[in-house]
């Protein structure tokens, strides 16, 4: 059995974890015990086993402590093959925030966000920035570790220049490439699947 502390961590980071563990089981399969501290995450860990076909429960400790268990049998593991294939999925962001009400928050969620798109498997075949979501290529962007990351597995990252130079950001470029608003609009209508935020 393999046991992933997750205590204080929020989601996806359990959820993530947990998926890793299990696609490193190999055919065998195994026992991955997941210790959790709030509720939200038990949730979201019983329903990705649930959506993998996989077993799961869970048992309140002391302290708060919550433990999940996943049962992966034989076949039940994903398959790791679906790297190599092309996902089709195209993302465009228009904003340095997600949803509405506190920018602060906005920011936290879409960091999180482009953090979760990084653990796809396969990745989105294009990530799309314009308006203020521009600043998120940049040089300084918290996110750029995530995004270098999805350029190295083969996403291309594409902002807006007239977005770069309103904002004055051109020459603070940290990943991609620069591109104009027909190129985002042709990859976005050759979209099999798209996300707009």
């Amino acid at each position: 059995m393999a046991t992933i502390d997750a205590l204080g961590q929020v989601c996806p980071i359990p959820v993530i974890r947990a998926k890793k563990a299990i696609e490193g089981l190999g055919e065998e399969g195994g026992v991955i015990e997941i210790l959790v501290d709030n509720d939200i995450a038990r949730q979201n860990l019983q329903k990705m086993a649930s959506e993998m076909g996989l077993q799961s429960e869970f048992a309140q400790k002391e302290n708060g402590v919550i433990e999940v268990t996943i049962v992966a049998g034989e076949g039940c593991v994903l398959e790791n093959d679906l790297a190599t294939e092309d996902s089709g999925l195209v993302v465009a962001i228009g904003r340095d925030t997600m949803g509405e009400g506190s920018e602060e928050l906005g920011r936290i969620l879409l960091k999180s966000f482009i953090f979760s798109l990084r653990e796809l498997t396969p990745p989105p075949t294009h990530l799309l920035f314009f308006n203020s979501g521009a600043h998120l290529t940049s040089s300084v962007s918290n996110s750029l570790e995530d995004l270098m990351a999805m350029a190295e597995q083969g996403t291309n990252i594409q902002t807006c220049g007239t977005c770069t130079n309103y904002y004055g950001i051109s020459d603070k470029l940290g990943v991609g490439e620069i591109a104009n608003m027909y190129s985002i609009v042709t990859i976005m209508a050759g979209a099999k699947r798209l996300i707009n935020i």
